[in-house]
């Protein structure tokens, strides 16, 4: 749950201008790996919404994760894109950070150029962003830092409007303690089930390579899936 299907919007945004909804996540990751995961919330619950105005788009989301007894944390990420000419292209700038229970997520910036298109029925939408990334020193044992990031997103409505397929595609430069880099993936594919124009049943595949902190063993790839349900305003 961590971005938004951001094309999914676009498509509403093109009739509306103007897209919203909330989600509510049960997620299976801790009784999957009960040993690196123990920690991992149960339930997310996810806020997102989509703007376009003349010079191009806002898109943001807050993702807020519950345990039995806490709020576990807030994470957010706010995007604003300029239209570069009618070919799909724009320039992109995000914020990305947060607060969790122990303190706050490493907050970064980012700046590059996105790519955005569609069908002609917005039935199908995608977007490719290269960006630099700034990581800022957030807390103590860590460190400011320069890296680079890829982003692709799909959205995809078929079976007459009653199937969506969305998801996105991060592939970034991370960095170890001792300074060294590594390459983080994450991708999460979801899929709904739209029983009306308003309520969706669906799934969602969070798989990732050096992205959770994990300090039980050597294990750095994971797959943590969800049972969701949506409604979109």
């Amino acid at each position: 749950m961590r971005k938004l299907i951001f094309n999914a919007l676009m498509a509403l945004a093109a009739l509306s201008a103007n897209a919203q909804d909330i989600q509510l996540h049960y997620d299976f990751g801790s009784a999957l790996y009960a040993d690196q995961q123990a920690d991992r919330p149960k339930v997310t619950m996810t806020f997102e919404q989509f703007k376009a105005d003349r010079w191009g788009s806002w898109f943001y989301f807050v993702d807020v994760d519950f345990s039995r007894k806490f709020t576990e944390a807030a994470y957010t990420e706010v995007a604003r894109e300029f239209n570069i000419g009618k070919k799909g292209f724009a320039v992109h700038v995000e914020y990305d950070g947060g607060l969790n229970r122990g303190g706050s997520f490493q907050h970064a910036a980012l700046v590059g150029a996105a790519w955005n298109g569609a069908s002609e029925d917005f039935s199908k939408t995608y977007s490719v962003q290269l960006m630099y990334k700034r990581y800022f020193k957030s807390y103590a044992y860590t460190s400011a830092y320069n890296s680079v990031q890829l982003t692709g997103v799909w959205g995809m409505t078929f079976a007459k409007k009653k199937l969506t397929f969305s998801g996105f595609i991060d592939i970034w430069r991370g960095e170890k303690a001792n300074g060294h880099g590594l390459l983080v993936v994450m991708t999460e594919p979801q899929l709904w089930y739209n029983f009306t124009p308003h309520f969706s049943v669906g799934t969602e595949w969070e798989v990732s390579q050096n992205f959770v902190f994990n300090t039980y063993d050597d294990k750095t790839f994971f797959f943590n899936p969800t049972l969701g349900v949506k409604w979109n305003f």
